[in-house]
């Protein structure tokens, strides 16, 4: 995700703090993975220096200055371009899954044990996001969805590998060097 669309995003409602921001950003999109505050400064750093917000005021306060932040007109135009293009799927098709499946066969360990350890961490990851969404807001429901679509399709590969397991196997030992 972009960190600095998500930020003008939240600028279009009106000029903040970066404060104000990191937590804003925090309850709506960052429940897994909160910024920190310094990422969101440099961010609003960069955004400045490319005029897509400006500073709207500062506050004298104890330690640094507090400075308020406002989107600017090309700010909003970025906003609106970022929203227009569609996100590039990604397809994963070399993931550490199946580096470790291929070296697990390399080496002569038990590729089945990769699939089952990974099979039982996704299965407890949907039961916490399962929990999670009986709990949440709409918002969080819509999140807890979408991971749980990934991660159900990720267990269908896994059973898919299981089953191709002995023929991976052969592929992977024959074209050994």
């Amino acid at each position: 995700m972009s960190i600095g669309h998500a930020l003008l995003g939240l600028l279009e409602s009106g000029p903040r703090h970066g404060y104000d921001l990191k937590r804003s950003y925090d309850e709506r999109f960052g429940q897994d993975r909160p910024l920190h505050y310094g990422q969101v400064y440099a961010t609003l750093s960069r955004l400045l220096k490319g005029g897509l917000v400006e500073v709207d005021g500062v506050t004298p306060g104890d330690g640094p200055e507090r400075k308020r932040y406002a989107i600017t007109t090309a700010g909003v135009t970025d906003v609106e371009r970022w929203l227009a293009a569609p996100e590039k799927p990604e397809l994963y098709l070399q993931s550490t899954l199946y580096t470790k499946l291929v070296i697990a066969l390399l080496t002569g360990r038990p590729a089945a044990d990769v699939l089952d350890r990974q099979r039982a961490e996704h299965l407890n990851t949907m039961r916490a996001l399962t929990r999670r969404k009986a709990t949440g807001d709409l918002a969080d429901q819509l999140v807890c969805d979408h991971a749980l679509f990934h991660l159900e399709a990720d267990l269908r590969f896994l059973e898919l590998a299981a089953a191709r397991l002995d023929a991976l196997a052969r592929t992977v030992t024959e074209a050994r060097p």
